[in-house]
Order: C-alpha cells, then sequence, then structure tokens
C-alpha cells in the first residue's frame, strides 16, 4: 500500500505510522519492531454479490466450518498477545456473518483496532451506527465504477444505488469511511470521475487497487491494464490527489497491490525539476521497503488458514484452530514463509538487478506465478522500463 498524499505532502494519517518509519523496511515478522502485522481475516466466504474478480470466489452460499464465534474470540486474543495492531474484516461479505459486531467490538476492547472491507449494500443508517459506536476505525466500501460499469462487475443490478446509501450512511453518523477500486480496462478511464465522486460525496478516502490475478480474478488477466495504461492511470491519480491537496480538500489517496508505482513517482518528480519532491518520495518508498506479503500484512481465511496475503491463499502456513498466529507468522520452516521474509536473492528476471529493488520488495509475487508458474519471478504487472530500471 503506497499513500499517494504522503509521498507527495508529507501529510500523516493512521496507516502511515506502520509504513513509513525507521525501522519498517528491517522488521521481518510485523509492521515495525514490537508489532505484529496488519491481518485481514476473510470471516466468511459467504456473499450477496458475486464480483468478476473476487480473489475468494465468493457467492450467496451458506459454507460448512467456518469459525465459530468463540474459535474467533480465540483467534483475536492471540492477535492481541502478537501485538497486531489492526485486524481488517472482510470476506466474503463480513456482515453477513451474525456475530460480525460482537467481534468487531471484542477485537476494539482487546486493543486492536477493527476495520472493515464491505460491499456497503448492507450498511443501513442503524448498521453505520453501531460500527461506528463499536469504535470500527475505517469501512472500506468496494466500487469499480460509477453505477452501469459497477453493477456489472458486481453481478447484480442495483448493487450501486445499494453501495451508495451505505456510503451516505456511514458519512451521515460521521463512521470514517472510503472507497476500493480496482483499476482494470473497463474502468480506468472513469478515475476521474471517481475523484468527482468522492469530492462530491464527502467520502475521506480512496484505495486504488491494481488487479491481482487470483480467485476469478485469474480469468481477467487479459482484462488487465496494459503498462502505458497503468502510466496514465497513476498520473491521474497523481494529478487529482495534488488538486485537493490545492484546494484544501482533507482526502487521503493510495494505490495498492503494484510497489512500481513509488518508482515511477520518484521518476516522474525528477524529470518535472523536482529534486526535493523526488527527494522526499525516494525517503518513504526507502522506509517502506515495498511489498511486504509475509511480513507486515497477512491473511487469515475462514477456516482458520493462515496464507502470506489474502490473493496468495494457495500457500498455507499453519491455523489457528492447531497454533497461535504469532507462533505460526514467526515459523520459517515453510520455504515460502521464509523466502517472503528475505525474498531479494530469490528473485528472478527483472526485479533481480531493478535499481528499485530495496523500494518494491519484488511487487507481488501472485501475479508473478501466475502469469508464470514461477513464484519468484517478475512481476508482470511492473511497468517502468528496461532503462528506468536499469543500475
Amino acid at each position: 500500500m503506497i499513500s499517494i498524499t504522503k509521498l507527495l505532502f508529507k501529510r500523516d494519517y493512521f496507516g502511515d505510522g506502520l509504513r513509513y518509519t525507521a525501522d519498517a523496511a528491517a522488521t521481518k515478522s510485523g509492521t515495525t519492531a514490537g508489532k505484529g502485522p496488519v491481518v485481514v481475516w476473510n470471516s466468511t466466504k459467504t456473499c450477496n454479490l458475486k464480483c468478476r474478480h473476487c480473489y475468494m470466489e465468493a457467492d450467496a452460499k451458506k459454507y460448512a466450518d467456518e469459525l465459530t464465534t468463540a474459535e474467533a474470540r480465540k483467534f483475536i486474543d492471540d492477535l492481541a498477545e502478537f501485538n497486531v495492531p489492526v485486524l481488517l474484516f472482510s470476506g466474503g461479505e463480513p456482515l453477513m456473518r451474525q456475530d460480525f459486531f460482537t467481534l468487531a467490538d471484542y477485537a476494539a476492547q482487546k486493543g486492536l483496532r477493527p476495520t472493515l472491507s464491505t460491499n456497503g449494500t448492507l450498511i443501513t443508517r442503524d448498521v453505520a451506527r453501531r460500527i461506528k459506536d463499536i469504535g470500527v476505525g475505517y469501512v472500506g466500501i468496494s466500487l469499480d465504477g460509477l453505477a452501469k460499469v459497477n453493477d456489472k462487475f458486481r453481478g447484480v443490478v442495483g448493487a450501486f444505488d445499494k453501495a451508495m446509501r451505505g456510503i451516505e450512511n456511514c458519512v451521515a453518523v460521521g463512521q470514517r469511511v472510503g472507497l476500493r477500486f480496482t483499476i482494470n480496462k473497463h474502468n480506468f478511464n472513469e478515475l476521474d470521475k471517481i475523484f468527482d465522486f468522492i469530492e462530491a460525496k464527502e467520502i475521506n478516502r480512496v484505495c486504488f487497487y491494481h488487479l491481482v490475478y487470483s480467485g476469478r480474478g485469474n480469468a481477467m488477466i487479459d482484462e488487465d491494464v496494459t503498462c502505458a495504461e497503468s502510466r496514465r492511470a497513476l498520473d491521474t491519480i497523481i494529478a487529482r490527489t495534488r488538486d485537493f491537496e490545492a484546494r484544501g480538500l482533507d482526502k487521503e489517496i493510495l494505490t495498492v497491490d503494484n510497489h512500481c508505482d513509488g518508482p515511477y513517482m520518484y521518476l516522474k518528480a525528477l524529470s518535472a525539476g523536482d529534486e526535493q519532491g523526488a527527494a522526499q518520495i525516494k525517503k518513504y518508498i526507502s522506509l517502506n521497503g515495498g511489498n511486504r506479503s509475509g511480513i507486515a500484512f497477512g491473511e487469515v481465511d475462514p477456516w482458520g488458514f493462515v496464507h502470506p496475503d489474502q490473493f496468495t491463499q494457495h500457500h498455507t502456513f499453519g491455523n489457528v484452530r492447531e497454533r497461535k498466529f504469532g507462533d505460526i507468522w514467526q515459523d520459517t520452516t515453510n520455504p515460502i514463509m521464509a523466502g517472503l521474509k528475505e525474498r531479494k536473492p530469490l528473485l528472478k528476471g527483472r526485479c533481480a538487478a531493478c535499481r528499485f529493488l530495496a523500494c518494491c520488495n519484488g511487487n507481488f509475487r501472485t501475479r508473478a506465478e501466475a502469469k508464470t508458474g514461477d513464484f519468484w519471478a517478475s512481476d508482470p504487472a511492473c511497468y517502468l522500463t528496461d532503462e528506468e530500471i536499469k543500475a
């Protein structure tokens, strides 16, 4: 995750304290020294939508043997013991778990910051108020375009309108809310409209995700943006972030799942003659250290299996029903886990020779594996040219 706002303007938001500190890049089992990783818990595979790019392949079925309320409480206890700073409730659709409010409240009481990733369609005014009262730090609502484009991706007509009501309900009760937008060939031309939308709707935050080839997203490899389109998308995101800042609008703008965005911003500042801005960007991306799946970010699926991130569920390190999360996270007997914690010597191709490796850390391994069959190959979504990465 790259904070465009932080890199450009040094603005501080909650997550920046976990990403841009002196010991972040050197920490091998957490966000910073003394803290565990941010953990996303895909708490159920059940969902009321059927999104084309869903990494969980979620649908409107009930799945057996998902963690019970008691097992989830024990899991949260273990996360608190390991000093995990954030627990992100995801799905499927996490609000379809009847014990969501009980567990989110329990996480908050144990000192974790509960956050929520949702499609937003189930957030009534009462639900928004309960989320706010529990102390959920942030609600991320997934939209992949405006009405027609979004509903096509979500597989349900009317999903956009229902998500809109969810956003409006969060704003009405003062709950911090943002958008999660996955860039692809069908929607990258809507980026300007998305910026207009978040301004008009008083939305605090937007995360622009690069497509990861996982779950149903595997079928969308040919629908990903080209390298040239990725650059155009980042140009739009940077320009609109600058526009918000110039007009005094407090919006947190981030990109996710493609760490070449940082070096691209650095090179763009240099080419514009902004040496001070380039130095600032280089400082922050160096502190962060790039992709940290298996280090500062981890995932637990509905059945308690631990994975490097939510897109890499085909690699499993253990189960929280059998061992504490912290013990699993620090165990490097699995070669993938060991490799993720010290991956630079294992990377191949363009990644191995890239001068920005210390700032990117090889980008996203799941995309490389999906495209080539080799977990340590170069990430095909890196849009920097051979000349730009040359040492």
